[in-house]
């Protein structure tokens, strides 16, 4: 069978990023750059005229920004976006309202030529080769009908897109989870996703401690846009955070995070480096595997969607320790990857879609610890 060549537009208003970026993909067999532009107004009038199977589209860039260029482009064609984006608390921030308004996936745009070697020949390459093979209008579809019923409910509660919901006044101590823990991994998709399920998740469940593959710098800002939206208090993970029930500790971009023993039953938090594991750093593997040994068949695993296969073998140990895992299921995954590779692997005891993940997943802790309600 001949491989399909993928048509790539890059966007940037940077010519030596533009050149960086064309140099590493002309390399690649199955990838041609066909232009460049460096603003968003070109951008638009490019991807209409060429039809570029993806485009790589940075994040701030003059005359129309990327959140402009990008709402522009989508509502004309379906076309894949990469957002290229840099590694600072405002592109983190531009670049999640990016992906809930319709880009695929993203980036952090490399500080060095070194780095640049490193994360455009490999990432970049291999994300292009991933969306340019995804159902675009399936993604585009799922995604706007959560944001349409994510505003819907907002309004019927009275609430604004920057208010908090209500925590419900329950003491940490009178919850019957305080030893158990909810260990959750994620990727490509993650973040909308995250959001749509973190929007109805109760505040009366064990801790959750979540692996989002992300770069450094992006991951406090997305920690701040869940704890925005979410009756579970969200923080990004640090060392010797102690874990409690009503609380979700994201991975900072970049680190490791491990879950350690702390008391007889519970669970406190390391942050550290180390070398890349399943491809990744953060890894959902090192954060279930350590999980495992403190909490055994008191923890609840959670995959979900996501490319590669991080987190797989760490479902494994989960379901070997007694615990249960739940997937993701792949109607409503934006890449049925990581939890795909888990559930053919005989790692997931039960799928769910996201649509009913907060209710699946506060249903599996009473089922399996009599707490938890919606």
């Amino acid at each position: 069978m001949v491989q399909r060549t993928l048509r790539v537009l890059v966007v940037d208003d940077s010519k030596l990023i533009q050149t960086l970026i064309s140099d590493l993909l002309e390399e690649t067999s199955d990838i041609e750059v066909i232009a460049t532009a460096s603003d968003g107004q070109e951008a638009v009038k490019l991807a209409r005229s060429l039809k570029p199977d993806v485009i790589t589209l940075d994040v701030q860039m003059p005359k129309m920004d990327g959140l402009e260029t990008l709402e522009a482009i989508l509502s004309e064609q379906t076309i894949p976006v990469i957002m290229v984006s840099a590694t600072t608390q405002l592109g983190g921030q531009i670049t999640l309202e990016a992906l809930d308004r319709g880009a695929i996936d993203y980036i952090a745009k490399p500080e060095g030529l070194k780095e640049a070697e490193t994360t455009l020949r490999s990432e970049l390459v291999r994300r292009i080769r991933m969306v340019g093979n995804t159902d675009v209008n399936k993604v585009l579809t799922m995604r706007r009908e959560r944001a349409q019923k994510r505003k819907q409910r907002r309004e019927k509660l009275g609430l604004n897109q920057e208010t908090k919901a209500a925590p419900k006044p329950i003491p940490s101590t009178d919850l019957p989870v305080s030893d158990k823990c909810i260990a959750l991994g994620i990727s490509t998709g993650g973040p909308p996703a995250l959001a749509a399920m973190f929007e109805v998740l109760p505040d009366s469940l064990p801790p959750i401690v979540i692996v989002q593959h992300m770069p450094a710098n992006f991951t406090k800002a997305f920690a701040g846009r869940l704890n925005g939206l979410s009756r579970v208090n969200v923080k990004e993970a640090e060392t010797g955070d102690v874990l409690k029930p009503g609380h979700a500790y994201l991975a900072p971009g970049g680190k490791h995070l491990e879950v350690l023993r702390n008391g007889a039953k519970g669970g406190k938090l390391l942050v550290r480096d180390g070398d890349f594991v399943s491809g990744h750093r953060p890894s959902v593997d090192v954060m279930m595997s350590s999980a495992v040994k403190v909490y055994g068949d008191r923890l609840l695993g959670v995959i979900m969607t996501g490319m590669g296969r991080d987190g797989s073998d760490g479902c494994g140990e989960i379901k070997a320790a007694g615990g249960y895992v739940l997937g993701q299921d792949e109607a409503t995954s934006d890449v049925y990857g990581m939890n795909k590779v888990a559930y053919l692997s005989g790692n997931v005891d039960r799928q769910f879609s996201l649509d009913e993940a907060a209710s699946t997943v506060a249903g599996q802790v009473r089922r399996m610890w009599g707490a938890a309600a919606v």
